[in-house]
């Protein structure tokens, strides 16, 4: 028996412990082959998986010669990845001053094993790490270690939606605590309701990229502190202040710790808005200048992102919530109370308006963007009453529309390897050279065609897993159970709808002439069926009737077989969605789509968009890539603007 190398399962470590191996199959495909079941009810999470092997079992299977040869391949690629000097920031930016961008954001989607996201602006924040490390940007990301993250969702034998919270085991996760010089962990103090609380830092290495985490769930702090990180997005205003305060102003204050001096400051949506201030805060205590030319020092590299287009997405704070944390913070500025609340106000002298986190954001930022074209135009219009005098088109707020990280999304298993063979492995790397996506082209349609089968397969049989899954769980009797096999067809043209539940995305909109889409989904010569998944936010009622009627509408015009409705929606399941759909429907409100990325990824698995002409749609629709829901109208009247999309998009399907 061939012996193996004594560092094989350090190797195997390390591996594990830098999420590169999310977006490089090869890496991936190392852990997936130990043991195909333990990978998936790990949820893909190759620490814990590592764990519940044990360091005698991992010795005997890389005994075998095949398989360390494999993991020496792979690792030889991850050090060559991780120390290479030409990368695009390399090649292409100044390498002469030290540069390092801090990126802040309340959720980060990087894997389904790190469950500290939401929805699309934490995959966005994960992509964008990813991205990073790809380029060989000097960034680093700056968030929260929630306890329980957001949700797991469960939906009842009656169609409705329920909430759990399991607990985050960190010691299991890839995530490890930060040490300092001196070999302790690293713990920063916030100012929170006018005493300290107290975090510690935890590091995740996304590729070449570090994303510091902070966490207040420790023995120092107050029992009712230790929970400010416990769910993301608390739902009380005491909780929602607390966890801004942390992430913004302890986030910063980590950077400093770890003597991170940034030269720029990235803030991704107005949750993070404390980490500008207290960069200026920082300015002042060091220099001793005054708010005003402190203030004028950093906004220039302060950059604000927004995502919002719905006031219910904008944070707002009563002055009495401010002064029970920032009483003491006043001072360190240099201001006076009104002065202070006024950084966060439309109209700084209105003592009746609220403390906005946007809008001070935008105060203390040069740049900011929406994230696309359109959602730029809002931000203006949303806006402009921070810049008095100014017409809307001079308002300054320009937009970048949203991209992916195409490596985290392209199907692996078809698709990517067909892609190697026609493009080059370059494909990934160089994703913006045209010279590339040119020779497209040149691969025959029937093999594009014979990968985009296979992943619409894979989507059934994951589909039906998890709806059995789902049956279990709620106790269904064994011939429900067992006809979740004829549930959905691996050859019927399918639609894709997975998205956070919302009324202004409007999901039954689909479903507002039930007879007609019955008619529809069960034509003999050209069936269709749809796959469903999303969640409603646990306090967002609406959301959750939505729901309710959707679920509700399958069971009574007996559509199982032609629609399911995917549970649990999360970065475990959405890729075989988005990757095995023919069609992708997005059906938002015109124009509250800030962007929707989600159809990027489908259409990067060449799945075809049916969208409203909203976010990144209203820029990148073409006749030939898919289809547009009307024409770009907006009417005051919601229910005739429902009646005529609804319309639309039946008329769309039956011709």
């Amino acid at each position: 028996m061939n012996q193996p190398l004594p560092n094989s399962t350090e190797r195997l470590k390390e591996l594990a412990y830098n999420l590169w191996w999310n977006w490089d199959r090869e890496a991936r495909a190392i852990f997936q082959q130990i043991d195909p079941n333990l990978w998936e009810t790990t949820r893909q999470n190759p620490v814990l998986m590592l764990t519940i092997m044990g360091e005698k079992r991992l010795q005997q299977l890389f005994s075998d010669k095949d398989r360390l040869l494999n993991l020496e391949h792979v690792y030889y690629r991850f050090n060559s990845y991780m120390n290479n000097k030409q990368t695009w920031h390399d090649n292409v930016c100044d390498q002469t001053a030290e540069k390092c961008i801090a990126y802040f954001s309340a959720e980060f989607g990087l894997s389904g094993c790190l469950p500290i996201y939401s929805g699309g602006l934490g995959i966005l924040a994960g992509d964008q790490l990813k991205s990073a490390s790809d380029l060989g940007l000097p960034l680093v990301g700056v968030g929260l270690l929630y306890q329980q993250g957001y949700f797991n969702q469960c939906i009842t034998r009656e169609g409705h939606q329920s909430e759990y919270y399991p607990c985050n085991p960190f010691h299991t996760m890839p995530i490890q605590l930060q040490m300092g010089n001196d070999g302790a962990p690293v713990i920063i103090e916030v100012p929170c309701f006018n005493r300290q609380v107290y975090a510690q830092v935890w590091r995740v290495q996304v590729g070449r990229v570090p994303l510091f985490l902070l966490d207040t769930n420790i023995q120092s702090n107050y029992p009712v502190d230790r929970n400010i990180t416990d769910r993301l997005y608390g739902v009380d205003l005491d909780t929602r202040i607390s966890q801004e305060i942390v992430l913004g102003i302890g986030g910063y204050r980590a950077l400093r710790a770890l003597h991170i001096q940034p030269t720029v400051v990235h803030m991704n949506e107005g949750h993070t808005a404390f980490a500008a201030l207290e960069r200026t805060r920082d300015i002042i205590a060091r220099y001793g200048l005054p708010f005003a030319r402190a203030w004028e020092m950093v906004s220039g590299s302060n950059v604000f992102t927004t995502h919002t287009s719905v006031p219910a997405g904008i944070d707002r704070f009563h002055n009495s919530l401010m002064d029970n944390h920032f009483y003491s913070y006043y001072p360190q500025l240099g201001l006076s109370r009104d002065d202070f609340l006024g950084l966060g106000r439309e109209n700084p002298d209105d003592q009746d308006e609220s403390f906005a986190m946007p809008i001070l954001a935008l105060r203390l930022s040069d740049k900011t963007n929406g994230v696309s074209r359109l959602h730029g135009e809002v931000s203006r219009w949303m806006w402009q009453n921070v810049w008095p005098g100014m017409t809307e088109e001079e308002v300054p707020i320009t937009s970048i529309t949203n991209g992916i990280h195409l490596p985290s999304w392209i199907d692996n298993n078809d698709l990517a390897p067909l892609l190697d063979r026609y493009l080059g492995k370059n494909w990934q790397e160089d994703s913006t050279d045209p010279g590339i996506w040119q020779r497209i082209d040149g691969i025959p349609d029937e093999e594009l065609w014979r990968a985009h089968e296979q992943c619409r397969a894979l989507l059934v049989t994951v589909a039906r897993q998890r709806l059995r899954q789902q049956l279990q769980y709620n106790n269904a009797p064994p011939h429900k159970i067992a006809q979740v096999s004829e549930g959905l067809n691996p050859q019927s043209l399918t639609i894709g709808f997975a998205r956070r539940f919302a009324e202004y995305k409007r999901p039954t909109l689909l479903f507002r002439d039930p007879d007609r889409l019955v008619h529809i989904l069960t034509d003999r010569q050209r069936p269709v069926q749809i796959v469903l998944a999303g969640k409603a936010h646990p306090d967002d009622n609406i959301g959750k009737e939505l729901i309710h009627h959707i679920t509700s509408i399958i069971r009574q015009k007996k559509l199982g077989r032609q629609i399911v409705f995917i549970e649990d929606y999360d970065l475990g399941v959405a890729p075989s969605i988005l990757q095995g759909v023919d069609v992708w429907l997005n059906t938002p409100r015109r124009p509250m789509e800030a962007c929707g990325t989600s159809g990027m990824k489908a259409a990067a698995n060449g799945a075809l968009n049916l969208s409203v002409l909203d976010g990144w749609w209203a820029e990148a629709y073409q006749p030939d890539i898919g289809w547009a829901i009307g024409q770009g109208e907006e009417y005051e009247d919601n229910d005739f603007q429902d009646d005529v999309d609804a319309e639309h998009i039946y008329n769309l399907l039956e011709e």
